[in-house]
């Protein structure tokens, strides 16, 4: 750990993300608590399929606190989240065996990240990137200022909205290779599967995605379980 680093963590000790006690171990992405208790996908109930892509695979289901962490990443602002919702996604990756030659984001339209001050898939890509020794390259920009996905009723409205809202950053040609597409959460896959089609046709192998939680299907089917459990 760096000298600037320590220092922070005595100034302004770490907590958790998930339910914001502090952090024993600076250097681990949650307390034992949450790694015990938080809505963990493993095997195949952590990949969703998303057209364009290979698959899209997630560490946790977007419910209880998980989904109070990441709208608390997004819009309290808390950009610090960014580093370790980005090893666990990493981990996640290792996990699943998701092999790719670099990562990418999909990006937020520029209005939107002058208001928030930063964009949560970046954060979270140059940390997944760290962890998996794999360059991160902006490839995408989002070329129209949409509503955000989580205020549209269902998958048609917010494949609707994503369409034609993202394009290739000019210039960038991506030679073939594996490019691990990363965002905060999925849910309908609109968001990632209209990023997914334009780095295909910017000369992409193959797209894998790679997100915190997933929303809707295996992420509800397991809250329903526990709920009647």
């Amino acid at each position: 750990m760096r000298v600037g680093e320590a220092l922070l963590d005595l100034l302004f000790p770490p907590k958790c993300p998930f339910c914001q006690r502090l952090l024993h171990d600076p250097r681990a992405p949650l307390c034992p608590n949450c790694q015990a208790s938080l809505p963990w996908l493993t095997g195949r109930a952590g990949e969703r399929r998303v057209d364009f892509t290979q698959g899209c695979w997630s560490p946790l289901a977007y419910q209880a606190q998980v989904r109070e962490a990441v709208q608390r990443y997004k819009f309290a602002p808390a950009p610090a989240y960014g580093r370790p919702f980005g090893l666990l996604m990493a981990q996640c990756a290792r996990d699943q065996g998701v092999e790719a030659e670099l990562v990418t984001w999909a990006p937020l339209s520029k209005k939107r990240r002058r208001k928030r001050g930063f964009d949560q898939g970046e954060l979270l890509a140059r940390t997944v990137g760290e962890c998996l020794a794999l360059p991160v390259l902006p490839l995408l920009e989002k070329s129209r200022h949409t509503v955000p996905q989580s205020s549209l009723p269902d998958g048609a409205a917010r494949r609707a909205n994503a369409l034609g809202a993202y394009s290739l950053l000019p210039g960038r040609r991506i030679e073939g290779g594996r490019v691990l597409l990363v965002d905060d959460v999925v849910t309908s896959g609109a968001t990632l599967s209209e990023c997914a089609r334009l780095l295909c046709q910017g000369g992409a192998k193959q797209v894998l995605c790679l997100t915190l939680a997933q929303a809707g299907e295996g992420g509800d089917k397991l809250e329903n379980n526990r709920n009647n459990g």
